[in-house]
């Protein structure tokens, strides 16, 4: 069948007409795709981390049960206070040496209090008694600046960001007290974490954790995080989800490759409370249990780096 097709005519508001329609898909599609393109800017100041850290040190020596332990617990309970809701968990261990009991806190701090589903940020907040791998001072002064200083830095500086990003579930950070109470070999590790893990699982709460991240030593000037391979083992999701944004943040200190098998307090977490959580942790750091673990040994870029990761995961938790 053959015809004659004739063009419609347009007046001159037509034309004007269509002429703002496609102006405004094009803006739409314009911003649509820069939203899926470019990542959302995350803020983290990395000298005001590593002036808290600073700060910490300051008090000296962070021993469960000690004077240093005592006023730590005071700083980062009038800090987090600004910005969440602060409430301690007090349980009783005897000290490895003589027996007498000693008080323990573990420090939680929640965001969106209200919120049902939520994520577990952690960390241990004590320091060990001695340097122990110090081959020239084993019984010298340990500050641990990295090891034990630099999470409280990065939840401290995480917590003014906190509704900047406005994460994708509630938040609670969790201080875990008695990790490294530890004089002797064969001394018990994590208590802390195995007593948050136990009260969890015994008096599940109202609310359920989705997910947890324990970081620990994460402030080295020469930082090296590797997927760690318990995590890889309990919480595989939440590991590779972590890395992943860091590597599509282009933050290189984030490998690819798995190393080390570290037995943290990431572990009563996933094997009591069966709660899914990966270490993050730079477990090549060359002071580790030394006296050279001070702030000069630590750095605002390394800090900088994994609290633009974090916050950048918070907003999303992007689980598979």
């Amino acid at each position: 069948m053959h015809g004659r097709w004739n063009a419609p005519k347009f007046d001159g508001s037509s034309s004007r007409l269509i002429a703002v329609c496609m102006a405004l898909l094009l803006t739409l599609f314009g911003e649509v795709r820069s939203g899926l393109s470019q990542e959302v800017p995350v803020t983290f100041d990395g000298k005001r981390a590593l002036g808290y850290l600073e700060k910490v040190c300051a008090l000296g020596t962070r021993i469960s049960g000690s004077d240093g332990m005592a006023k730590q617990q005071q700083l980062i309970i009038e800090h987090f206070r600004k910005f969440g809701e602060v409430r301690a968990q007090g349980f009783d261990v005897a000290h490895p040496v003589n027996g007498a009991p000693i008080r323990m806190t573990n420090l939680i701090v929640s965001f969106d209090p209200q919120a049902k589903e939520r994520v577990l940020l952690c960390c241990h907040y004590d320091t060990r008694p001695f340097p122990d791998r110090d081959i020239l001072k084993p019984r010298g002064t340990f500050i641990g600046a990295n090891d034990g200083a630099s999470g409280v830095a990065l939840y401290m500086e995480m917590a003014q960001q906190m509704k900047t990003i406005k994460p994708r579930y509630g938040v609670d950070i969790v201080f875990f007290d008695g990790e490294e109470l530890v004089y002797r070999q064969g001394d018990k590790y994590f208590h802390g974490s195995e007593y948050f893990a136990t009260q969890l699982r015994d008096q599940p709460p109202a609310y359920r954790y989705v997910c947890g991240v324990l970081v620990d030593m994460i402030g080295g000037k020469k930082l090296q995080i590797h997927p760690e391979r318990a995590s890889l083992k309990y919480a595989p999701s939440v590991t590779k989800s972590v890395f992943a944004t860091a590597k599509r943040l282009g933050i290189k200190e984030f490998s690819d490759r798995p190393k080390h098998d570290v037995n943290d307090d990431h572990i009563p977490l996933n094997t009591i409370a069966k709660l899914p959580t990966t270490d993050i942790i730079d477990f090549d750091y060359s002071y580790w249990h030394t006296t050279k673990d001070v702030p000069s040994s630590c750095s605002a870029e390394s800090l900088e780096k994994v609290g633009r990761v974090l916050l950048t995961w918070l907003s999303e938790v992007p689980l598979n």
